[in-house]
């Protein structure tokens, strides 16, 4: 359950994915705090650097490194708008950061849903000189709130995110394991992907269009 802290500084965060949308960037924020005292801001810099490792989770790694004057982080919680994707997940397991809270699920890319990077024990156990102890984790904070910064930026862009299942859910246990399906749910879920298909299909070849499968395309608004 996130605390009035984790709740004021996700509040940051998106306030910050703002400010990287003006900056030219994708929406992406993120504040380290050392105990409850705010060590850096940071928003995406990937496209100002010319550099794909300039993630906002990175850049304020690095940043709250160079102020603390340490490379263990492990004071320290880390806040980001979006979850963080694999390669930021090792740099925080490697800076021993204590705590991470995130708002939007990334179930394709992220370093909790889909790698499970963050909640990995082996790491830490077979290399503790390198990577530290699985940080305490909390998803979908101000979820609704985070995903309407990049609703707004960009309704069709959101759109697709979505409909491709790269953002968005809830947060998901880290100890939870897929069921393997019996013979009528995977005819089920071949079913839904083929109405995904016809639906995705016909959104490329009508793009002005909602696209459909149960009445007339409405425009989109």
């Amino acid at each position: 359950m996130p605390n009035d802290l984790d709740l004021r500084m996700m509040a940051r965060c998106i306030e910050l994915s703002r400010d990287s949308i003006a900056a030219g960037e994708l929406p992406f924020g993120c504040v380290i705090c050392h105990d409850e005292e705010v060590v850096i801001e940071a928003t995406n810099r990937v496209a100002r650097d010319g550099d794909v490792t300039r993630h906002a989770e990175m850049v304020a790694m690095s940043e709250a490194q160079r102020v603390l004057g340490t490379k263990r982080l492990s004071r320290c919680t880390l806040y980001t708008n979006v979850e963080p994707c694999a390669m930021c997940c090792y740099c925080i397991r490697e800076t021993r950061m204590r705590k991470l809270v995130y708002a939007i699920r990334s179930p394709i890319m992220g370093g909790h849903s889909k790698w499970k990077i963050l909640q990995d024990k082996e790491i830490s156990g077979v290399i503790p000189e390198v990577f530290g102890r699985v940080p305490e984790i909390a998803g979908a904070v101000m979820r609704e709130e985070a995903e309407a910064v990049w609703r707004d930026w960009h309704p069709m862009i959101w759109r697709i995110i979505t409909f491709r299942g790269c953002f968005g859910g809830v947060a998901q246990a880290a100890d939870e394991v897929p069921r393997r399906e019996g013979f009528f749910r995977r005819l089920t879920l071949l079913h839904r992907c083929v109405r995904r298909a016809f639906v995705a299909h016909r959104f490329v070849m009508y793009p002005g269009r909602t696209p459909s499968l149960d009445g007339p395309n409405l425009p989109l608004s």
